[in-house]
C-alpha cells in the first residue's frame, strides 16, 4: 500500500515486473527479453496488454525490426511489427504529420500479414480496429458494417467480431471501438458512443473489463463539456453517475483476478467511486493500485494546462479524502456531514 500523501509513479508496466524488465531491455535496443517473455504469456488478456505496452515503447526504436530481421519467420516478431507501424500511424495521425496516409497504409498491410501469420491471435484484429479511427469518413466498407443491434451506428463491427472469436470480450478491441466511435465536436456521437458503453457492459461476463467502459465515456463527455467551471461538481454525483461507478465495483474490481486489472482501469474506477462519494469502496482501488497511477482521468479534473503535476494533486486528494472517510467515520453521518465540503472543495 502505498503511504499517504506518497507520490504515485506512473510505470506502464505497473504490478507486472516481467513486462518492466523487458522494456527496460527494449528501451536499450535489446529484444530478446521480449522475445522470452511473450513466449511466457498465458492468456490472451496478458498478451494483447504487453504486446501493446512493448510497442509503444519500441515504435521510437528499430528494435523490433532487427528482431524480425534475426528471426523472419517468428509469429511473435510479425504480430509485435504489427503492433508498433500502428503505433507509429496512430501518433502521426494524432499530429497531423505529411506521412500518416503513407503509414497508415504500410500499418494496415503488416496487420493483415499477421493476420495470416497468426490465425488464431487476436491482436492483429485489434490492430486494425485501432486503424479504423483514420478513416473519419468511414470510406472504407468494413469500417461502415450494419451493427450487431439496431441502436448502435454502423462502423467496424467485422473487425471487433473477428477480434471476438479469438478472446471474446477482449478489453483493447471494445475500447479501440470506443475511441472510433467517439465524436469530433458531436454530441450525437457522443450519445452512440455512451450506448455502445453500456451495451458492451450489459453482455459482458461477471469480471469483465467492459462493465468499466461507462465511465470512460463520463470522463469523455465531462472533458468535451462546458460545464467544468461549474461551482459544484455535480457530473459525478449525479444518479445515473454514482451507479455506473457502483456497477463497475461490483461487475468488474470484486471479480476480476488481480493480476488482469489494468492501471487505467483501476484509476478511472477509483476516480468514479471518489466522485460519488463512495469513498470506501474507492479506498479498496486505490488499495489495489499502490503506488501507480496514470494522468487519465485525473487531468480531466485540472483547470487550464491539465499538467501532471496538478493532475497529480487532484489524486493525492482524492486517495487521502478516501482513506480517511473509510478509516474513520465510514459511511455514516459524519461521513455524509463531509460530502457538502467535498463538493465544495472539489473544482472541476
Amino acid at each position: 500500500m502505498a503511504r499517504d500523501g506518497a507520490q504515485p509513479a506512473y510505470d506502464p508496466a505497473g504490478h507486472d515486473t516481467a513486462l518492466r524488465s523487458a522494456l527496460q531491455e527494449v528501451r536499450a535496443g535489446r529484444w530478446m527479453s521480449m522475445r522470452i517473455l511473450l513466449e511466457q504469456t498465458g492468456s490472451w488478456s496478458q498478451w494483447t496488454r504487453r504486446t501493446q505496452v512493448l510497442a509503444a515503447s519500441a515504435a521510437g526504436t528499430d528494435v523490433v525490426r532487427a528482431w524480425l530481421a534475426e528471426e523472419p519467420h517468428s509469429v511473435a516478431a510479425a504480430v509485435m511489427h504489427a503492433r508498433v507501424v500502428v503505433e507509429r500511424a496512430l501518433r502521426a495521425h494524432r499530429e497531423d504529420h505529411r506521412r500518416t496516409r503513407e503509414l497508415w497504409l504500410q500499418a494496415w498491410h503488416a496487420c493483415d500479414a499477421a493476420t495470416r501469420a497468426a490465425p488464431h491471435d487476436p491482436v492483429p484484429w485489434v490492430c486494425l480496429l485501432a486503424l479504423a479511427r483514420l478513416d473519419e469518413g468511414q470510406r472504407w466498407e468494413e469500417h461502415r458494417l450494419a451493427p450487431p443491434e439496431p441502436m448502435l451506428p454502423p462502423g467496424p463491427w467485422g473487425l471487433l467480431a473477428e477480434a471476438g472469436k479469438r478472446d471474446p470480450y477482449n478489453r483493447e478491441a471494445y475500447h479501440r471501438m470506443l475511441q472510433f466511435l467517439y465524436p469530433r465536436g458531436d454530441s450525437e456521437r457522443l450519445a452512440q458512443a455512451a450506448g455502445f458503453a453500456h451495451w458492451a457492459a450489459g453482455s459482458a461476463p461477471p469480471g469483465s473489463a467492459l462493465h468499466m467502459l461507462p465511465l470512460y465515456v463520463r470522463v469523455e463527455r465531462y472533458r468535451r463539456s462546458s460545464a467544468r467551471e461549474a461551482a459544484l461538481d455535480l457530473h459525478w454525483v449525479a444518479e445515473d453517475a454514482t451507479r455506473e461507478a457502483g456497477q463497475a465495483f461490483d461487475s468488474w474490481f470484486t471479480l476480476c483476478p488481480r493480476d488482469e486489472r489494468s492501471l487505467p482501469d483501476l484509476n478511472h474506477l477509483a476516480h468514479a467511486l471518489w466522485g460519488a462519494l463512495r469513498f470506501r469502496e474507492a479506498n479498496q482501488v486505490f488499495d489495489a493500485l499502490g503506488p501507480y497511477w496514470t494522468p487519465l482521468p485525473w487531468a480531466c479534473r485540472t483547470p487550464g494546462d491539465g499538467s501532471a503535476r496538478r493532475a497529480v494533486e487532484v489524486f493525492l486528494q482524492a486517495r487521502t479524502r478516501s482513506r480517511s472517510a473509510a478509516g474513520g467515520r465510514g459511511r455514516g453521518r459524519g461521513q455524509r456531514r463531509g460530502h457538502a465540503r467535498d463538493r465544495d472543495r472539489r473544482q472541476p
